[in-house]
Formats: C-alpha cells, sequence, structure tokens
C-alpha cells in the first residue's frame, strides 16, 4: 500500500515520487498537506532545516519536478548579494515562460522593482491559478544581506499579493534567523538525520546489475559499521562505497570466492578500509588516485595528506612555535636545561628521574606551558635571534584559533596565560621536514 496520497496529484506520479525519496515518505507527506491543490493559497513561508546531507535539497526538487509544480530554485550561496539573487529569480521565471523567446536582461536594484517586475513575470507565465514555489537552498547566507530582504521574502505572498510560497532550507535553526525586530514567521519543518538503517536501504539501492542485491547489501552493512561512527553523510558515504566495492569483489573475481563467503570478504577488504579511514572527507586525493594505490598496494601516505597541506599554510615562525609548543606539552620542565642549553653541566640521573621516564609522556597527553617557557624554547631552536615582537604574540593568537594550541584559563591570570599543544606527532614531524 502506497505511503503517498493526495487528491490533487494522480497516484502514478505519487508512486514514482515515493520510489525517488526512501525514508522520506512522512516529511514528503507532510509537504503534500501543506501545499494542498495546485490553485489553493499554500502557507506563505515554510523553513525546513536539518544537518547537512538530510534530503532537504533532494527532496524539494525532486518533490517540485515530479509533480511538474512551477517553481524558483536558488542557491544562496551562488548568489551572494540581494540584487544578484532578485535577479536570479526573475531571469528563472522569465526563461521559463513560454510567451518569451528570448530572455532579456533584467536589472532589479530594489525590492520595489523586484515586486512589480514579479508581479509582470507571473502574469505572463499565466500563473495566477496555481501556487508558484521559491526556494532558496542555504538560506542562511540572507542574514548577511540587507536586513529587509528575509523579512520581504517571509511576507511576499502579501506584498505582491500572488499565489507564491518561499520555501527556505539551511543547516542551522529558525531562532539564529529572527531579526530583531519581529517579522513574519515561517512555518518550520525539521528533516532528521538518516538512521543506520535508512542509510543501509538507502546505499542497497545503487547495487550494480552484475551482482545480486544481497551481496552488495552486504558489503553495504560492512561498510556502514565500519564509517558510520565517524561519517554519517550519506553522499561522503555513497563516494566511499563505489570507490571500495571493486577490492571487495576481487576474490569473488579471482574465484577464491563467493558471494556468500562474508569471511573471506571481509578480510581481504578489512585493512583496505582502515586506509580509507584517513581521507574520509578529506578529498586529498582523487578517485583515480585512489585505485591507483588500491592496484599498486600502497599507503596513502604516499601522497601529501592534511598535515602536509596545513603546514605549509602556516607562517614561517608559526611552524617553529608550534614545535616549540609541542616540546613544551611533552616534555617535563626539568628536561628543558639538558636539551636546550649547549653547556648545561653533567646531570646526574636519579631513581626518581628513572621511574617516572618509564611512562610514555605520549600516553599521558599534553601538559599546560606558561608563555615565556615557550618563547625561551622558541628561541634555543630557531637558528637566528627572534625578536620578541607584536608579530610573534599575534602568530601566537592565531594558532589558538586554528585550535593548533588551546588556552587554559583565563586571560587575566596574573602569571600570564598558559597553553596546551592539540596536535599530533605526525603532524609535527611533518612541519618538522
Amino acid at each position: 500500500m502506497p505511503n503517498l496520497e493526495h487528491p490533487a496529484y494522480p497516484a502514478a506520479d505519487l508512486l514514482h515520487l515515493e520510489s525517488l525519496v526512501p525514508c522520506r515518505e512522512s516529511q514528503v507527506s507532510m509537504l503534500l498537506s501543506i501545499f494542498g491543490e495546485r490553485q489553493q493559497f499554500s502557507f506563505p513561508s515554510i523553513f525546513i532545516y536539518g544537518h547537512t546531507s538530510s534530503g532537504k535539497t533532494y527532496v524539494m526538487q525532486t518533490l517540485l519536478t515530479t509533480l511538474q509544480l512551477p517553481h524558483v530554485f536558488v542557491n544562496c550561496v551562488e548568489y551572494f548579494t540581494s540584487r544578484l539573487l532578485l535577479e536570479e529569480i526573475l531571469i528563472q521565471l522569465q526563461s521559463s515562460s513560454s510567451d518569451t523567446e528570448q530572455t532579456c536582461p533584467v536589472h532589479c536594484d530594489t525590492l520595489n522593482d523586484f515586486v512589480r517586475l514579479f508581479k509582470q513575470a507571473v502574469a505572463s507565465r499565466e500563473l495566477q491559478d496555481q501556487t508558484l514555489y521559491i526556494v532558496l537552498d542555504r538560506a542562511e547566507q540572507l542574514r548577511e544581506m540587507e536586513a529587509n530582504i528575509l523579512p520581504a521574502f517571509l511576507r511576499l505572498q502579501e506584498l505582491t499579493d500572488r499565489n507564491v510560497t518561499v520555501v527556505l532550507l539551511s543547516e542551522i535553526v529558525w531562532e539564529l534567523f529572527r531579526p530583531n525586530v519581529g517579522c513574519f514567521e515561517p512555518f518550520t519543518m525539521y528533516f532528521p538525520d538518516y538512521s543506520i538503517g535508512h542509510l543501509q536501504k538507502i546505499l542497497s539501492q545503487n547495487h550494480p546489475p552484475e551482482y545480486s542485491a544481497d551481496f552488495y547489501s552486504a558489503y553495504i552493512n560492512i561498510l556502514l559499521g565500519v564509517f558510520y561512527m565517524v561519517c554519517r553523510d550519506l553522499k561522503e558515504l555513497r563516494h566511499l562505497a563505489a570507490l571500495n566495492f571493486a577490492k571487495y569483489c576481487e576474490p569473488v573475481v579471482r574465484g577464491e570466492a563467493n558471494e556468500r563467503d562474508t569471511r573471506k570478504l571481509w578480510k581481504n577488504i578489512e585493512p583496505h578500509l582502515k586506509k580509507a579511514m584517513q581521507t574520509v572527507y578529506l578529498r586529498e586525493i582523487s578517485s583515480s588516485q585512489w585505485e591507483r594505490l588500491q592496484h599498486d598496494g600502497g599507503e596513502p601516505g604516499q601522497l601529501k595528506g592534511l598535515s602536509a597541506h596545513t603546514h605549509v599554510e602556516l607562517p614561517y615562525y608559526s611552524k617553529f612555535l608550534l614545535i616549540a609548543a609541542y616540546l613544551a606539552s611533552y616534555n617535563p620542565v626539568r628536561t628543558d636545561k639538558r636539551f636546550f642549553l649547549k653547556h648545561h653541566g653533567k646531570i646526574r640521573k636519579t631513581n626518581f628521574m628513572k621511574k617516572h621516564e618509564k611512562t610514555s609522556n605520549h600516553l599521558l597527553g599534553p601538559k599546560p606551558f606558561p608563555l615565556d617557557r615557550l618563547l625561551a624554547i622558541l628561541y634555543s631552536i630557531v637558528d637566528n635571534r627572534v625578536a620578541p615582537t607584536a608579530n610573534i604574540f599575534s602568530q601566537i593568537t592565531s594558532l589558538v584559533t586554528l585550535q593548533l594550541l588551546s588556552m587554559v584559563g583565563q586571560n587575566d591570570q596574573l602569571d600570564g596565560p598558559r597553553y596546551k599543544c592539540t596536535v599530533s606527532l605526525d603532524f609535527i614531524r611533518a612541519i618538522a621536514r
């Protein structure tokens, strides 16, 4: 029995729509009930929010396209000023008009011009008897525009006296949008994250025709078991599934196992997925490079990784500051004289020192250190003389802002600020090279 039912739309279209939006039937059903029939006035503005890759943009595009509802779809990141945004809406309305063979240039400087030109465009498309939907994706960018843009879109139906509904898609909640002076409150709707069962169902639909659905579903189950704790992004998981499936199938292709030998297939793919964990979200290497590494049996570290990209961006003295911070965090204070002074004299190893040096400081985590110790180590590891100028102190602040260092305590401490180094040993090794 179909989950989507609405008297205003053909059952075949609703059945097709349901197959295109798996695990989002309840949200689509809610939207259909809000939209109503084509000629009915819908809610003036709808605010849809949810985390990234929760299906907001895809569901709206699929819903409006499948049911052939008149709509305009604009990404606010691409059209980042109010003028570009308003002109793009008018251009899309004009280009989809059957009466206009060529799109005329549109100039819209103010909201008054937009309202006037919008009425003309709606009249030319003969949309007075249908609801027009204006979808603004990445709507959080509207907060960076003029103060009157967001309130105008929220009550565009009232300003234009036309049957229009504005749909705002965002990753942040409505409370972060609401202006201080107050505005028309939209209908808010939340898209929850996909659960692991939803991801399993959606990803399993993309199985290659040469393999059975059960075989591909078992592969997706293994993939989610590895990556679900660190990655919930459907797009990223779909990319990982397509990238690593050939490696999973290798024992079957060579004839060493059949599709039901899940143990052999898992042992073959396990080390490979651990390597892939290093590049989740980063896109440090292309798909062709990754496939070449699979074939050659190489390590992802052979290519430039995150640390290699990051330390190139740091200024010259920031690299030395970060190395000095790491040394100060992981070396005891009593060893500074031994490590950083040329003529430190003879150091006698006591039983106390031997006892405590058995435990690796890397297992205990970074320790806080004062600013003067950081600068003292910096002066000892840099070859040329470094003056304690404002440039050096501003670079320390920048490292804190980048979360490579963390400040411990408050800024108003009498004995000066204390810091911790938050980067790993591999990161420091890459910078030290």
